[in-house]
């Protein structure tokens, strides 16, 4: 009784350690190949129902067809699951600088991006189709023969256009950058159609019905698709594909499709058709969003605020750098003055963030990467205003100071800087407001501040000019709030004197 016992226990502990083997073989293997065991997605939310943010009262969550997918495949493959956001054309360089395991953001492996990233396999393939004004009769591409097509800049619908191009006379194709803009360019007039996505097609008709959609033949499934990118030679893209043929064959990566697109149309707000020469305003369909709007602002001022703190200090330094007499000092700040100002900020931006990582190994944070680059930046602009400054104080204190003995550093700290600095207070504001309306360019490395929430909720919404519109409003409030308390401070100062 006691053999059956123990040969029974015996057989058991064998069944469920291979069970155990079996089920957990690839995980542990994959995860220490890895070296941890969490996988860093990145994306770019701005593409309903793909990939967009999702409001539930004060907190953001991004959510799509394409985080769902991410989320599968992690629990599949035994990995927790962490969210980036940037730019899209931001997303190549990220997985370059090994920021990310993964990029999924409806990206299409183009031949170029081949040559600097990795893929998986296509996991879905849609059609694309025409959006164009209801009464342009543009429902086929033998309609566009003689018409200004638009498409978006480094997709497929671009290569494809081109070889349309070649087909139908008189064709002419204008690259945009963002599926917004290229539906406000029909409403404009400027352009007579444009070429999107099916499913993103249907959202921007449902929410301006004066458009309509017509989708087109499918193309070959080699050309086109949407797939992950992966850093070259990563050690995912052999599981990432065994997991997403499984959802393939399964169904469950149509279920998930299908649960997105309704959940996406639910939002939608239809608004009364208007001709192209009217405006198709309605503030109400972002009364909902406002909250979250609203979010950017401390993300904006923060921004602002760090580095006019940090580049007034900068700025100082490069000042006295420019007059101490030092010719070593004075041609370094000179140098330095001209390479920040002479080259564009968001190009500075581009070279903190991706280039840093490469560069030192150290994986510097988006916050930390802006307020480094608005603070290097500004500081070369300051350094002219407050060296201006200093030598607008009258020469005769300087050489009094120096006659009763007062220290060179203290006599600048205590008796020419503080005056300097009042009389450069207008251009210092000028600066903060610069500074201020700058920070913008942060949502280049997926901050999410005042510019780019508003074009998130236009992208969720299908929508352009009110979530703008209301962004711009925000700025406006800020910078005469931001003036008002600068006037106030100058006036005191001038009591004082």
């Amino acid at each position: 009784m006691r053999k059956r016992r123990k040969s029974l226990f015996t057989l058991l502990f064998t069944v469920v350690l291979a069970i155990s083997i079996i089920n957990g073989q690839n995980h542990p293997i994959l995860a220490s190949s890895i070296g941890k065991d969490t996988l860093t997605m990145i994306t770019s939310p701005d593409y309903p129902p793909f990939e967009y943010y999702e409001n539930q009262g004060n907190t953001r969550k991004i959510v799509g067809f394409d985080i769902d997918i991410a989320n599968y495949i992690a629990k599949e493959l035994g990995f927790k699951l962490e969210i980036m956001e940037t730019d899209f054309g931001g997303l190549i360089p990220a997985l370059q600088a090994n920021r990310a395991d993964f990029a999924m953001a409806s990206m299409n492996p183009t031949p170029e991006r081949k040559q600097n990233v990795d893929f998986s396999l296509i996991y879905y393939q849609g059609r694309d189709s025409i959006v164009a004004d209801k009464g342009s009769k543009i429902t086929k591409l033998e309609d566009l023969a003689g018409k200004k097509l638009g498409v978006q800049l480094g997709t497929t619908q671009e290569q494809n256009a081109k070889k349309m191009a070649a087909k139908l006379p008189g064709m002419e194709i204008k690259l945009l950058s963002k599926a917004p803009e290229m539906i406000q360019e029909i409403k404009s007039g400027r352009i007579d159609a444009v070429i999107l996505g099916e499913i993103t097609a249907q959202g921007f008709t449902q929410s301006n019905p004066e458009l309509g959609f017509y989708p087109l033949p499918p193309e070959d499934k080699e050309a086109g698709g949407s797939a992950v990118a992966f850093p070259k030679n990563s050690p995912l893209v052999a599981p990432f594909n065994k997991v997403l043929q499984k959802m393939i064959d399964s169904g469950d990566l149509n279920k998930l499709k299908t649960q997105r697109i309704a959940a996406i149309k639910d939002t939608l707000i239809p608004t009364q058709a208007v001709t192209k020469t009217g405006l198709n305003f309605d503030i109400s369909r972002i009364i909902p969003d406002i909250p979250f709007i609203l979010q950017g602002i401390p993300v904006s001022l923060m921004f602002t605020l760090l580095s006019l703190f940090f580049g007034l200090i900068w700025g100082t330094l490069l000042s006295l750098f420019k007059i101490t007499g030092i010719k070593a000092l004075t041609w370094f700040a000179n140098a330095y003055t001209s390479v920040f100002r002479g080259t564009p900020m968001l190009l500075q931006l581009a070279l903190v963030y991706y280039a840093t990582p490469q560069l030192t190994g150290y994986n510097i944070p988006a916050l930390q990467a802006g307020v480094l680059t608005f603070t290097l930046n500004s500081g070369a602009y300051m350094s002219e205003t407050i060296r201006g400054g200093i030598q607008s104080v009258d020469k005769g204190q300087t050489e009094a100071a120096l006659s009763m003995g007062v220290p060179y550093h203290l006599m600048m700290w205590d008796i020419i800087i503080p005056q300097a600095l009042k009389n450069i207070l207008p251009a210092l504001v000028n600066e903060t407001i610069g500074l201020l309306k700058d920070s913008a360019l942060v949502s280049t490395l997926g901050m999410v501040e005042i510019l780019r929430s508003a074009q998130i909720v236009g992208a969720n919404k299908y929508i352009y000019f009110e979530p703008l519109l209301f962004a711009g409003l925000i700025y406006y409030v800020l910078v005469m709030s931001l003036t008002f308390s600068a006037s106030a401070l100058e006036r005191r100062l001038r009591l004082s004197e």
